[in-house]
Formats: C-alpha cells, sequence, structure tokens
C-alpha cells in the first residue's frame, strides 16, 4: 500500500508581482486616497526588482 502522502502533494507558488497588485489593490478601495502612493511604491519596487534582476 503506497504512502497517502506521497499522493496528495500540492505545487504552490506565489510570484511577487500578483500579490503586490493584489495587495495594492485592496487598499486603494479601502483607502483611496493612497492611491499616489502606492502607485509610486510599486513603480519603484518594479524598478529595483528589473534591475537587480530579481525573480519577480
Amino acid at each position: 500500500m503506497e504512502n497517502i502522502a506521497s499522493l496528495a502533494t500540492v505545487n504552490l507558488t506565489l510570484s511577487l508581482g500578483p500579490l503586490v497588485a493584489l495587495i495594492a489593490g485592496i487598499l486603494i478601495l479601502i483607502m483611496p486616497r493612497l492611491l499616489n502612493f502606492i502607485v509610486a511604491l510599486y513603480l519603484i519596487i518594479t524598478g529595483l526588482v528589473q534591475l537587480l534582476h530579481l525573480p519577480w
């Protein structure tokens, strides 16, 4: 009889881009005044990730 744990494996991968977009979208819905700050922060993070060749 095979081990049940070996049959039920789940591969979960999270990317930073979609996660940041989801959090930013939720924050903008809750507090629309944060829009400029969130967009600026997103652009800074995206620029740093691309300059440093980090996995996005």
